[in-house]
């Protein structure tokens, strides 16, 4: 039996119902470059054709700005399949995407060294 807002997808004994590459078709690469912490938000624009489940779920999501991964934890796809997903939805226009904003160089050697330092302290 199917949980309550999660259609056919979803059973609450088996799990998912489909195979996550099957939402895209196979497709494991966006066409449009997309970081984890990008940000994606709607456009306004109705998106042409029929669309999938994910795929509107995806637009409901992006109402206001929101950062790729969390897209993908809201869907619960993985992050590569959330990605494909969201590219189709800028390619027709329905999504407007921006690339994250690092204050920091992400291979600045003080910075990993940080990092590491407070893993270590974790452990």
């Amino acid at each position: 039996m199917a949980a309550a807002g999660d259609g056919p997808w979803l059973d609450e004994a088996a799990g998912r119902l489909v195979r996550p590459f099957t939402v895209s078709n196979g497709r494991t690469r966006p066409s449009v470059a997309l970081d984890l912490l990008s940000q994606v938000r709607t456009t306004g624009a109705t998106p042409p054709g029929q669309l999938g489940p994910e795929h509107a779920q995806a637009l409901d999501l992006c109402r206001s700005p929101v950062p790729v991964a969390e897209v993908a934890a809201h869907l619960k796809l993985p992050a590569v399949v959330t990605k494909v997903l969201l590219s189709d939805l800028v390619d027709c226009g329905a999504l407007t995407t921006k690339p994250p904003e690092y204050q920091h160089n992400p291979t600045d050697r003080a910075l990993l060294e940080a990092v590491l330092d407070g893993l270590r302290r974790q452990l």
